[in-house]
């Protein structure tokens, strides 16, 4: 009985969380096409509502751990599900996302992610990818900020294992920039797929940024390490068997 409810508050809130997200798409266009402030703007307000609405819900709760990244840096990041994507981008100043290409031509998401200044890829062509970006921030027209990469390249559920991508570490070296690696153990909260929310904790902890300059293969052996190791722990605190 009190998982038919638990389920049917889920529904209720992702119905609203969608909704919600299309309504203030729509209040914010065209602020958000005249100025950049209001993109970030439009998108902090969004995942204030979610995190908002996500406690009240369904129970679950956030807590953003160490040094909230500021400047001019990569984060490299644990990616469990949708989650984390809204308490990441929700934290920091002037986030930017690594994503899917197919997502710039979605209506109104698209012109929020070019506004930003998110780099779009293609699926299965990370290295031409990596060169695109690097050549957007050589002359200038990549925006300022903190950009974010998922090492695993997608969503990973809670206890499963997926290697981590070279891409991060060309990225990281050609930068030149500090590599902050972040945690999560938002999956087992809040799974990949499916309606079903769990009421509990949902954590995101920054870890000692990286300075630039490290040999790439060392870089991406302690990223996988560290965010591996700490998102174990983190999921182990709110009782998930790792």
């Amino acid at each position: 009985m009190m998982y038919a409810i638990q389920w049917f508050r889920s529904l209720l809130f992702i119905i609203q969380m969608y909704l919600m997200m299309l309504i203030m798409a729509v209040v914010f266009l065209i602020p958000m096409l005249i100025s950049k402030r209001w993109a970030i703007r439009a998108c902090h307000t969004y995942c204030r509502w979610v995190v908002w609405t996500a406690r009240w819900m369904v129970g679950i709760t956030s807590e953003i751990r160490g040094n909230i990244p500021t400047g001019e840096v990569m984060v490299a990041a644990k990616h469990q599900s949708f989650l984390d994507i809204i308490l990441i981008f929700g934290c920091m100043p002037q986030p930017k996302f690594i994503m899917k290409r197919e997502l710039l031509w979605a209506p109104i998401l698209g012109q929020y992610a070019y506004r930003l200044g998110c780099v779009p890829v293609n699926r299965g062509g990370r290295a031409e990818a990596v060169t695109d970006m690097l050549a957007d921030v050589q002359s200038g027209r990549a925006l300022p900020g903190q950009l974010v990469i998922y090492p695993q390249g997608t969503r990973v559920a809670p206890g499963a294992e997926l290697a981590y991508k070279k891409g991060t570490a060309i990225l990281y070296a050609a930068l030149g920039q500090p590599c902050v690696p972040a945690a999560v153990n938002v999956g087992v909260l809040w799974p990949k797929r499916g309606i079903y929310r769990k009421p509990g904790k949902a954590i995101v902890e920054f870890l000692d940024p990286i300075l630039p300059g490290m040999p790439q293969e060392e870089f991406m052996e302690k990223i996988e390490q560290e965010i591996e190791a700490k998102s174990n722990e983190l999921m182990a605190e709110i009782g998930f068997k790792v």
